[in-house]
């Protein structure tokens, strides 16, 4: 049995940089198109001359892999209109990170205040930019992403023609904000679509499935199953593929992040496949993210087929999801 997927796409991928970048990169451009490449490094991205010199150092480690990286400035609320109509030409988007919420966003936003953010947003917004945004806020880890679901409302309705994209959601009160607002979009991550928190820390505690969003409870899961299976028109993948050595994740301060990469297409057939939808993967993997951002990607065939594919346990220093586990399916050829 096999599947051919057409030019699939990850929507939400950290590639780092210097070594991890050279590790970690060609594991997506082998067997993904494209992928919107995340700004947070140590130094943010918030240059067009630093934004291409990243590029570069991405197409380096592809080699010559047919994948084309979109790329993303780190939200600044200073950015000018004159500055992103130039940027525009090189960028697929904006991410707006809260102040210290996650990896690398001491450099993120401190105000939700709209009068704060209007002239990024207002800018944005006549320059048909989407915004990405990690959507949380400092409250109880379970709640955070909810508690942030007022300031989605704030900025849909005060910026009607912004899209604006809620990365890698993870409770049913995000997926409900899909209906309501006709400019909300949103990534679904592979690892929030297969555990819950019990899974991170119910029994020992499993720092490689520790992230940010932190997985919630299981009827959180089943809505997000619900619109990813059935590929509502406003969801797509992203992976959310954060990678740490391993020295940083089985250690006191645990980094938050799953790796997933090497295994996306191949774990995401399993799951569609077991509910019976393996049809709509395409869609999921691709589809819905061209139309989203009007983006027509470089033409790429990825064939899986029904065959065990055995995770390795490391790729150099960092641990996969699913690491010395069997999947039932593999990626057989890319054309």
């Amino acid at each position: 049995m096999e599947l051919v997927l057409n030019s699939p796409l990850d929507m939400h991928l950290h590639l780092r940089d210097a070594d991890m970048l050279k590790i970690v990169a060609p594991l997506s451009s082998y067997s993904f198109a494209g992928g919107i490449i995340m700004p947070n490094l140590v130094s943010p991205i918030t240059s067009i001359e630093t934004l291409v010199e990243y590029k570069q150092r991405v197409k380096d480690a592809i080699g010559d892999d047919n994948f084309e990286p979109l790329m993303t400035l780190f939200f600044k609320s200073d950015y000018t209109y004159d500055f992103l109509k130039e940027a525009k030409k090189y960028i697929s988007a904006i991410k707006l990170y809260p102040f210290g919420i996650t990896t690398n966003s001491k450099d993120g936003v401190s105000s939700m205040k709209i009068e704060d953010l209007r002239q990024t947003f207002e800018a944005m917004s006549e320059l048909n930019i989407p915004l990405l945004v990690h959507g949380e806020t400092n409250g109880f880890v379970m709640d955070r992403e909810k508690e942030f679901g007022s300031v989605y409302e704030q900025f849909a309705t005060s910026f009607p023609k912004l899209k604006i994209i809620m990365e890698h959601i993870t409770t049913k009160h995000s997926v409900d904000l899909l209906d309501k607002y006709e400019n909300l979009y949103a990534t679904i991550t592979l690892h929030h679509l297969l555990i819950t928190l019990d899974d991170v820390a119910g029994g020992a505690l499993n720092p490689h499935l520790f992230c940010k969003p932190i997985a919630k409870r299981p009827e959180d899961r089943e809505a997000l199953l619900s619109v990813a299976l059935l590929v509502h028109p406003k969801v797509m993948f992203g992976s959310d593929s954060a990678p740490h050595p391993m020295s940083k994740k089985e250690s006191c301060g645990c980094a938050a992040g799953v790796f997933t990469a090497p295994i996306a297409l191949q774990a995401l057939a399993t799951l569609f496949e077991k509910h019976g939808v393996l049809e709509n993967l395409q869609a999921f993997v691709s589809d819905n993210a061209k139309r989203i951002y009007n983006f027509t990607p470089i033409k790429k065939k990825v064939v899986l087929e029904k065959k065990l594919f055995t995770t390795p346990v490391l790729y150099k220093n960092i641990v996969p999801m699913f690491a010395g586990s069997e999947l039932p399916w593999s990626i057989k050829n890319v054309r």
